[in-house]
């Protein structure tokens, strides 16, 4: 069996380049932290390249469940590499034994085949990739059935967000798009749009998100853009008692979600 030892190794130099955001667009290609993402990785067929293992390094509650799954994916690539490669390829401290690197699954709004009575995540401009993950995680929670980000200023498929999203950005089906191109869309598809804003003049428990809806967020720093001021978007809020003036956006998107969960329950 043979083993990637060099730091020099071009295969390895490849896969590190893949933190940075420039890496990932030449490449066209991400890579995957954790036993855990990377197994719903597998599970939900996202197109993994191949997966870095140090056997040895293999430990946590994760280990066993890792292992059942590979070995469930016999056509799934192995590169095996030395204690200081998996150093090399991991991010900090988390040495789980195992790094994957996955093509870039690309899709477009016109791809999206959406149920009668969808429920959509619509963030805009959100830069933080944690947010991005979060936010994923209530997604996939509700069982909404889209998460698009219009103008986003962070890929989709950033290796924090996958980490963040604990995995559930393989589950969910995600779009970037423009803000444009994403209202003509959910005009298209007779969803309404619930623009969370502060100064919204309608609560967002006494809105019916039983019908096909968009929840549209944005950014921490500057809210929505102007493009969601326009007829046939209802503007909503969360009412605020304290001093600070606005939630963190994957705070108020999960407040969203949940109500409309309970809605539709």
């Amino acid at each position: 069996m043979e083993i990637i030892r060099s730091l020099q190794n071009a295969q390895i130099k490849a896969a590190v380049k893949l933190r940075d955001r420039r890496g990932r667009t030449q490449q066209q290609r991400t890579i995957i932290d954790g036993l855990r993402e990377i197994r719903r990785a597998l599970e939900c067929g996202f197109p993994i390249e191949t997966i870095f293992l140090n056997p040895e390094a293999l430990s946590g509650p994760e280990a066993g469940p890792f292992s059942r799954t590979l070995a469930e994916h016999p056509e799934t690539a192995i590169t095996h590499v030395s204690s200081e490669v998996m150093a090399k390829l991991s991010f900090g401290e988390r040495l789980e034994g195992a790094v994957a690197v996955a093509k870039l699954f690309q899709r477009n709004l016109q791809d999206v085949k959406l149920p009668r009575c969808p429920l959509i995540a619509v963030i805009e401009q959100v830069e933080k990739p944690g947010n991005v993950g979060a936010i994923l995680r209530t997604v996939d929670a509700v069982g909404a059935n889209l998460l698009i980000s219009a103008d986003g200023q962070t890929d989709l498929f950033n290796p924090n967000a996958i980490r963040a999203s604990l995995g559930t950005i393989f589950s969910v089906p995600v779009v970037d798009a423009t803000s444009e191109e994403t209202i003509e869309f959910l005009q298209g598809q007779g969803v309404q749009m619930l623009a969370a804003r502060v100064d919204g003049s309608i609560p967002y428990t006494t809105v019916d998100m039983t019908q096909p809806t968009a929840l549209i967020l944005g950014s921490e720093a500057h809210g929505l853009s102007d493009k969601w001021h326009q007829a046939g978007i209802t503007n909503i809020h969360l009412p605020m008692h304290g001093i600070a003036d606005s939630l963190n956006v994957s705070t108020t998107a999960a407040v969203l979600l949940y109500e409309a969960l309970r809605q539709r329950s």
